[in-house]
């Protein structure tokens, strides 16, 4: 990126909380059903039906802003957001624009160098979701199966200056959204969906330039791709004189195929959705016992990174790693319930677990359980096999699940020999052998100890126990 500009960014997050029926109604939200399955007078807008809304929605979005440090409106409203498209039956969306149910909260993202940063997040409303539009060559259908599905909008302050700080600030409130247990955030299924707020500035201006929305991104590679190339197209515009041509408030589409944004639609103001109070809803008062009920939320990523450091003395970088996801934590968890040891749980699960997983599988895909890499930990821990024997050992595992352990092990022959006379006879043997080097190294080349040290592994195939070995040759070479 051009040195003489900054980047202003700000994210609007759509979460799809897992409710089991929709905001306004008793519809089903299940995924993936057949097309106009799910709907009712309510959600299809038809002259008459009223809306009720479902309590359950407003304990979601409690846990949020209880999560976030926000503020807790007791009382929120919520009103009509006027437009026009064919998946919108009713001609408008039921939002919250005056007063909503969150406000003025924050997260922080966490840097690779052990640094952080505080993202101001302005607010975080309830709304209904629009149906979904299908389009076959000239022919589009419309599937009403999620209208009226609630979603929490969570819109962040512009105070992200790069695509990667973008994305760190996803994924950690994608990481906090799944702590929480209100969404399942699938991207791929678009219950966790994001709009991309871009402008640029000269460095050291403070002025908000013409910003643009890139709508709807659905992958974190996707999202950094986007606002690499529409800061660079701005960027672009400027240098050559025509930012105030090129550059309009507008929305625009990311193309993946061709790495590039285009041109969707102008940008509207909220003066052109016509927000009035929506005459069918009292607004939402929360009560005191409620509220309180909704503040009892589990451990947080940041909360248990810390635990973890304090507790078990490892480093932040790894904390970090470990609770960057609740499936990696309760990965985690569930090692040391068996017993082994922290820092070797993070090495085997961060290190030998994670390059093994390939294509974005997570933990919870994994064929191997953290009971069984936690056993595999044990047996390195009570030196029933060497370190380097472990990873042939996960090796099979990985393509043999049904297989435990141990049985691994036996099969492949991996069993660390500890026995002293079984080593002493080995040690013996290449001494014999090598009478020159041991009366070289009996003279002062201390550096012939690594050779016989290797000698003896060889002998014994990798199977004696290196610490065993290394001690008894040390008696023996005197």
């Amino acid at each position: 990126m051009n040195n003489l500009f900054e980047v202003v960014i700000g994210l609007e997050v759509h979460v799809q909380l897992n409710t089991k029926t929709k905001l306004f109604c008793r519809c089903a939200t299940s995924f993936g059903d057949k097309p106009n399955s799910n709907v009712c007078p309510v959600c299809l807008g038809l002259p008459g039906a009223l809306p009720v809304f479902n309590k359950e929605v407003a304990r979601k979005a409690m846990m949020l802003g209880t999560a976030i440090n926000a503020t807790i409106n007791k009382k929120s409203t919520f009103e009509r957001k006027n437009y026009f498209y064919p998946d919108l039956p009713k001609g408008y969306q039921i939002s919250q624009f005056e007063v909503p149910i969150v406000a003025n909260g924050h997260l922080f993202i966490d840097f690779d160098d052990g640094s952080t940063k505080k993202v101001g997040i302005t607010r975080a409303h309830i709304e209904e979701d629009a149906g979904k539009n299908i389009h076959h060559g000239n022919v589009s259908f419309v599937d009403l199966n999620r209208a009226s599905t609630p979603l929490l909008e969570i819109v962040s302050e512009p105070e992200m200056s790069s695509s990667d700080e973008a994305v760190r600030y996803l994924k950690k409130l994608h990481s906090i959204v799944r702590y929480l247990g209100i969404s399942d955030a699938n991207m791929q299924e678009g219950s966790f969906r994001c709009d991309a707020n871009v402008s640029i500035r000269p460095k050291g201006d403070t002025k908000l330039y013409t910003r643009v929305e890139i709508k709807n991104l659905n992958s974190f590679k996707f999202i950094q791709k986007a606002i690499e190339f529409e800061v660079n197209r701005q960027i672009e515009a400027w240098e050559d004189g025509v930012y105030n041509k090129e550059v309009v408030q507008e929305t625009r589409l990311y193309d993946s195929a061709k790495n590039e944004t285009r041109s969707m639609r102008g940008k509207e103001e909220s003066s052109d959705y016509r927000y009035f109070p929506d005459p069918d809803l009292l607004p939402l008062i929360i009560d005191e016992a409620f509220l309180e009920e909704c503040k009892n939320i589990p451990e947080m990523p940041d909360s248990k990174r810390d635990r973890l450091i304090a507790e078990f003395g490892i480093k932040k970088y790894d904390a970090t790693v470990i609770t960057s996801s609740v499936e990696m934590a309760k990965y985690f968890e569930d090692m040391l319930k068996e017993g082994v040891e922290a820092k070797n749980c993070i090495t085997w699960l961060t290190v030998e677990l994670l390059g093994r997983l390939k294509g974005g599988v997570g933990v919870e895909e994994s064929p191997v359980c953290a009971k069984k890499l936690a056993k595999l930990v044990k047996r390195i821990e009570d030196n029933t096999i060497s370190g380097k024997a472990g990873k042939e050992v996960l090796d099979y595992a990985f393509e043999n699940c049904d297989v435990e352990i141990d049985d691994i092990i036996e099969k492949l022959g991996l069993k660390q020999v500890s026995d002293d006379s079984a080593i002493l006879a080995i040690i013996e043997t290449i001494m014999n052998a090598n009478a020159d080097k041991v009366a070289e190294y009996r003279g002062g080349k201390d550096k012939l100890f690594g050779f016989f040290v290797g000698q003896v592994m060889k002998e014994s195939k990798g199977a004696a126990n290196p610490a065993v070995v290394n001690e008894l040759l040390k008696s023996k070479l005197g």
